[in-house]
């Protein structure tokens, strides 16, 4: 009898082309997943992941499951998958859950953090993992213009291909900009976010930060709709999923 097994995954995204497996490349976070899982089951098995993130974008807490047969602890488990993962990528935390869980179905809360290095000087060592902006950003400007995004709202203008979507609504909890020295952090968390969603509201608020817009703008683009008022999408090793609630 099989049994679920969830799991919350990281990894550097910079090398892969996204979470999903294709069928034409095997760099994908979900491809090296299933390989694994599938050679230690001896058969064909899906993980099945809580989102989809773009090629180069990172992740702390991804969450997954997999049903496996296989006579091992979780432990163990976790143990042979962590033996055959590339070093960039690592199974954190591997447990049993419940038959009826699903990483994706089952979510409620999801957490992005897009970090951008505010300093005109070589970001040497973390490079690969945040987005330079030499320009001074006014943090506070930022921040009255995330407020505006807080609730529920339809984020049509802050998605990439809005038309291929049933609805464009979404419900965003809390967004946050924070300053750390020369980091900057925008934190949101929602309960589901649209393609490259992040990302633009990311470039939009570093708009509103270098005083290309006034913060009352980000209402305006709301009201708009159009993905053309918005800002520019910032690059995506800068995003790193944080964490999923359930």
């Amino acid at each position: 009898m099989k049994k679920n097994y969830k799991m919350v995954i990281a990894y550097d995204g910079t090398r892969y082309k996204g979470w999903q497996s294709q069928k034409n490349t095997d760099i994908t976070i979900q491809g090296k997943l299933n390989s694994i899982f599938s050679k230690l089951e001896g058969e064909n098995v899906e993980v099945q992941g809580s989102g989809r993130t773009d090629a180069g974008v990172h992740a702390l807490g991804q969450v997954a499951n997999v049903h496996l047969s296989v006579d091992k602890s979780p432990k163990e488990i976790q143990d042979y998958v962590n033996q055959y993962l590339p070093e960039d990528i690592g199974v954190m935390e591997l447990k049993e859950a419940s038959e009826r869980f699903h990483a994706r179905l089952s979510a409620v809360r999801k957490t992005y953090c897009y970090r951008i290095f505010n300093s005109g000087a070589p970001n040497v060592f973390e490079r690969k993992w945040m987005h330079t902006i030499a320009e001074s950003l006014d943090v506070e400007a930022m921040q009255r213009g995330a407020k505006y995004l807080e609730g529920t709202h339809d984020f049509a203008a802050f998605c990439r291909n809005p038309s291929k979507k049933k609805s464009t609504v979404r419900y965003i909890s809390h967004l946050d900009v924070i300053r750390k020295g020369e980091e900057v952090d925008i934190i949101i968390t929602g309960n589901g976010f649209l393609h490259n969603m992040v990302r633009i509201i990311a470039g939009t608020l570093a708009e509103v930060g270098m005083g290309q817009r006034e913060p009352q703008e980000v209402r305006q683009i709301l009201e708009e709709g159009r993905r053309e008022a918005a800002g520019t999408m910032l690059p995506a090793k800068g995003l790193i999923l944080q964490n999923v609630e359930y």
